[in-house]
């Protein structure tokens, strides 16, 4: 199953149970199946998953690993991956199904779009890890951790939920800092230029992705920061 094509992940994720996509950015929409509308904004726990756990995000999620990292070490959360790539939520989608693991949904999506999808405190913790650094200048507005991501989230996180970046690039790294300490509504709670060099400061930061540890063998070192949404 792991050598399909890119056609043939794409047809699985209409079939998979766990996976919803929009598949026009003017028409901010969630599509589950072939031609399913769904609407799940502001009642997933309810609607979805069927409990009250809180709600953790993963975004730029690629394979899912985290999803599923933390899956295992916190029994009572449910699980949202976004990523705009589909045969990468293919692999975490295929894997949760293999696995069982009911409390994991991926959404195929712009990451721009998810407050179409998520109520007001709705979200209770978003984790940003190794996503697209964008490191030309032209290009910072894209960067996860910018103003305009971080204002996008104040939309969707409950008040004093966590936001996580795990990186291997410095100056993601930095502008997330700079971010954070400029923008009202998040407060700088911890960072860390090299996670490794002492006790992990987050249980979850043992959570180790195929990125990261491509960047850990290459000799890179892992930085980290957390962020409290304020209000």
């Amino acid at each position: 199953m792991s050598n399909r094509s890119k056609l043939e992940k794409f047809s699985d994720n209409l079939h998979f149970e766990n996976v919803f996509e929009n598949i026009s950015f003017s028409n901010p929409q969630l599509i589950a199946g072939i031609d399913r509308i769904v609407n799940y904004k502001s009642i997933w726990k309810s609607d979805y998953f069927k409990n009250d756990n809180p709600i953790i995000m993963e975004l730029a999620c690629g394979r899912g690993e985290y999803c599923i990292g933390l899956s295992r070490l916190f029994p009572n959360i449910n699980l949202i991956g976004v990523d705009i790539k589909g045969a990468r939520i293919w692999k975490g989608a295929s894997e949760s199904l293999k696995q069982r693991i009911d409390r994991i949904a991926f959404v195929r999506s712009k990451i721009e779009l998810i407050h179409h999808f998520f109520g007001i405190g709705e979200v209770d913790e978003i984790w940003i890890t190794f996503p697209d650094p964008f490191p030309r200048p032209s290009k910072s507005n894209k960067r996860l951790v910018s103003k305009y991501f971080l204002d996008i989230y104040s939309n969707i996180l409950k008040k004093n939920a966590l936001v996580h970046l795990k990186t291997d690039d410095l100056n993601l790294y930095e502008f997330g800092i700079n971010s954070i300490l400029e923008n009202d509504c998040f407060e700088l709670v911890y960072k860390s230029d090299n996670i490794y060099q002492k006790e992990l400061f987050h249980e979850a930061l043992q959570i180790k992705t195929y990125y990261e540890r491509m960047h850990l063998d290459k000799g890179k070192t892992i930085k980290y920061l957390q962020a409290k949404y304020i209000g």
